[in-house]
């Protein structure tokens, strides 16, 4: 009985995990935000140039290093921090030799309220070996492009007492 029981449980989670690999298309039929950019087609990448505590930062300046881009802003209340976190303890269990060939770019899509002085502070907060880059708003717009990134600035809700 219980042998029947157990054929019968993996049988049907084969045929779940089954249809999950060859079937399942997230995103298909689900409800998508018009203001939000739809990607057609990959991310092409490439190079571009932004502004850090250091000046002028090209992304080939890290050419032969692992670079890892996150788009986001220093005033994002948890998914940023959160992230960065993760990243920062991955960085950490990294062997010295391996780390030194990693960066992190975190490119801030809020070049309004963050400066790269407020960047500098913020990335290092997490890890050292982090960096905060910004830009004007055309500038940004073309490496979220580039790598597929999506953002929108939306109005901060007014509190109900002002």
């Amino acid at each position: 009985m219980k042998r029947s029981l157990l054929l019968g449980l993996t049988a049907v989670l084969l045929v779940l995990l089954g249809w999950r690999v060859v079937l399942w298309q997230p995103g298909r039929n689900r409800p998508t935000d018009p203001a939000l950019p739809v990607l057609a087609r990959p991310p092409a990448g490439g190079d571009f140039t932004l502004q850090s505590w250091r000046g002028s930062v090209r992304l080939a300046d890290f050419r032969g290093q692992v670079v890892l881009l996150y788009f986001g802003y220093t005033w994002c209340p948890d998914v940023c921090p959160t992230n960065l976190g993760a990243i920062a303890q991955a960085l950490q269990r990294l062997p010295p030799p391996v780390r030194a060939r990693v960066q992190v770019l975190f490119v801030s899509v809020d070049p309004e309220r963050d400066s790269v002085q407020r960047l500098k502070t913020y990335t290092a907060f997490f890890h050292p070996q982090m960096l905060g880059l910004t830009g004007t708003p055309p500038q940004l717009a073309r490496v979220a492009q580039l790598y597929g990134a999506a953002y929108r600035k939306v109005a901060e809700p007014r509190s109900a007492a002002g």
